[in-house]
């Protein structure tokens, strides 16, 4: 039988690479911007304003326009793919007097350049707005952990130790969010990317879909433990992971298609939500199978506490 979890050091060493990156963009983000991410308007306040031409333009010649004045700080980019609407985001509030005349200015000057111009939607946002959705999100998060550990305890309640299997999944579900937000972190730093709700909402999604997805490799060991209590603890769980290795992937993989066509032929508004959707299924398709199971087995073999000593006796 192939063995997986005899490599799982190798795994950890991977899940390290994969989230340091992440966490030291954090920090520089952090330096720069004054929050571990480049937050959007969402979280930070301000408008969103989106603008219908006539006919198609060049959005870095929109742009160039919009960034001036009011706008300076603005975010312009394309919505859909005809190339006549373009959305900003900027960092002022369009209710203000001021700010009213000088979006009707930007308008006119528009005008001037491209012929004339559609106000679509015009909306406000305070940044009051964005700690109740970071709150929501928070709670949320720490509602999964505990709904995770009581359903764990329950259904696991004849296997030995059975609610490692839940901080395990917690474990993992953490491991998740931090790639996630070193990802957001650098895509800030590199692309430029401001992160929204729907950042949120792709972790949230992302969160659901990967704690289901370990969730049926540990029912397979929980069924395997009982009938093969001859076989080493390591091994039942390696034959778990591989009975239901092809059923994770054939479910994840059929999940990543749809978004992969969704990025490549779907509008502009929703790629960054796809992408981190994709990134995120992929990152917890792993976690799943080659970071939750492994620590599992770490932990059931103490081979923490091991470790732990060596460190103490060498400190000694």
């Amino acid at each position: 039988m192939f063995s997986l979890i005899q490599k799982r050091r190798w795994y950890f060493l991977i899940s390290a690479l994969l989230i340091v990156p992440g966490l030291i963009a954090m920090i520089i983000s952090t330096v720069q911007f004054g929050a571990p991410l480049r937050l959007g308007i969402d979280f930070t306040g301000g408008t969103l304003l989106e603008l219908a031409f006539e006919q198609p333009v060049e959005l870095e010649a929109v742009r160039e326009i919009v960034l001036q004045g009011a706008f300076a700080d603005a975010a312009v980019q394309e919505v859909g793919s005809a190339g006549d609407t373009v959305q900003v985001r900027a960092p002022i509030d369009v209710t203000a007097a001021d700010a009213v005349a000088a979006k009707e200015a930007l308008k006119v000057e528009l005008a001037a350049e491209f012929g004339a111009v559609t106000e679509l939607q015009s909306q406000s946002v305070g940044p009051s707005v964005g700690r109740e959705t970071t709150r929501a999100a928070l709670l949320a998060i720490a509602a999964s952990a505990i709904a995770i550990l009581a359903f764990v305890a329950f259904a696991w309640r004849k296997v030995p130790n059975a609610g490692r299997y839940g901080v395990c999944a917690i474990a993992k579900m953490l491991h998740d969010v931090i790639f996630l937000l070193g990802v957001g972190s650098i895509l800030g730093l590199v692309a430029g990317w401001e992160l929204d709700s729907l950042f949120l909402t792709a972790l949230l999604t992302v969160v659901g879909f990967s704690v289901q997805d370990v969730i049926v490799v540990f029912d397979r060991i929980r069924e395997n433990v009982p009938k093969r209590k001859g076989e080493p603890y390591e091994t039942v769980v390696n034959r778990s992971l591989l009975e239901t290795m092809h059923r994770s992937l054939a479910t994840q993989l059929n999940s990543m298609f749809v978004m992969v066509a969704i990025i490549f032929f779907g509008g502009i508004t929703i790629r960054n939500f796809m992408i981190t959707m994709l990134v995120g299924m992929v990152m917890g398709t792993y976690s799943s199978l080659f970071f939750a199971v492994p620590l599992l087995v770490v932990w059931e073999k103490g081979e923490i506490g091991r470790l732990l000593g060596r460190h103490k006796a060498a400190a000694a």
